[in-house]
């Protein structure tokens, strides 16, 4: 499973970032960050449907993004229009690296999240010291021990955690852990075949006071529409952006929609 390469191309990452950026060193960074930590949670939870606008270079399942902007072009129009900003920083399969999200909080005063396979204490202490508001702890990699005390290292460090299921499974994984915000990759893992219903499926296991986030194969207004049906508070929307002409006026339309 492509899942699996990922996770073990991400292991031998984090031994190059701890070879140039110690453990300790991250920590006392993490610690010591001054910057501004706008709340991820709080863009989510206003009335009408929020986005969560992602910057990515590349995925596993379209290979190289057909990138219609300068990268403070794009900013400037997410900026003006979407209400987080995500930003992939895995190397190997999605070609993102942390100085793009360095270079985004430059950029931008919105909440960003980290968006990454994390496995690693050390990934949580650097998503902090680069300027992350929150991360992405998918549950299909993480046993319950380790999504638990991710989650509550995440905290600790003031951040938000968007926690990504997939399944049933998955889902009565991320309630048990009581997250305050869950995701729904609609893409599979198996074979990365896009199933929107299953955000809908999944929606009905939701409680109310959670904030609910549909991620991944959001690209037409059918699409938009069929989401806002069911109970959904955000959308994480990567592709249909990045191959937008003007993705402002994309994400004020399908805010828009009824």
């Amino acid at each position: 499973m492509i899942l699996d390469k990922i996770v073990e191309a991400k292991k031998q990452r984090l031994t190059q970032h701890k070879a140039r950026v110690s453990e300790i060193e991250i920590r006392h960074l993490a610690e010591n960050y001054q910057g501004d930590s706008p709340s991820f949670r709080e863009a989510l939870v206003k009335s009408g449907i929020s986005i969560i606008g992602e910057f990515k270079k590349a995925s596993p399942s379209v290979g190289k993004m057909n990138n219609k902007l300068k990268f403070a072009d794009r900013i400037e129009d997410y900026n003006a229009s979407v209400d987080a900003i995500s930003c992939l920083t895995e190397e190997d399969y999605f070609g993102g690296n942390i100085d793009d999200l360095k270079e985004i909080r430059k950029l931008s005063t919105l909440p960003m999240i980290r968006k990454d396979f994390m496995i690693d204490e050390y990934q949580f202490y650097e998503a902090k010291a680069i300027g992350a508001n929150a991360v992405l702890l998918i549950v299909a990699i993480l046993d319950d021990i380790q999504m638990k005390d991710f989650y509550d290292l995440t905290k600790e460090l003031g951040m938000d955690a968007l926690v990504e299921t997939h399944n049933e499974t998955e889902m009565e994984r991320a309630l048990k852990l009581d997250a305050e915000i869950i995701g729904v990759n609609n893409r599979n893992l198996h074979d990365f075949t896009i199933q929107l219903d299953t955000t809908r499926r999944l929606s009905k296991m939701a409680p109310e006071g959670k904030i609910f986030v549909s991620e991944s194969g959001i690209v037409s207004d059918k699409d938009v529409k069929f989401l806002k049906e069911s109970r959904v508070d955000a959308f994480l929307i990567g592709r249909a952006f990045m191959e937008a002409d003007h993705p402002r006026e994309l994400a004020r339309h399908w805010k828009g929609l009824d």
